[in-house]
């Protein structure tokens, strides 16, 4: 299986090829019903995360949202 390089939140991060954002997302064991995906500028609906292939050089931003008062 390949590496590729992708930008996670500003930092350069090797993963495995052919990977999908949903797959991504599981993998760095993120709460994925609290997070915001932003990739190369677009924001990421949810829905499309298991279509969406990230590939080398991708810019992934990740928002975890916390409630409180």
């Amino acid at each position: 299986m390949s590496k590729i390089l992708i930008t996670l939140n500003g930092e350069q991060l090797p993963i495995a090829g052919d990977i999908d954002l949903e797959t991504l997302i599981s993998q760095l064991a993120l709460p994925a019903k609290r997070l915001a995906v932003e990739m190369n500028g677009n924001v990421i609906r949810r829905i499309d995360w298991p279509q969406t292939t990230v590939s080398d050089g991708d810019r992934i931003e990740v928002v975890h949202f916390v409630g409180g008062g």
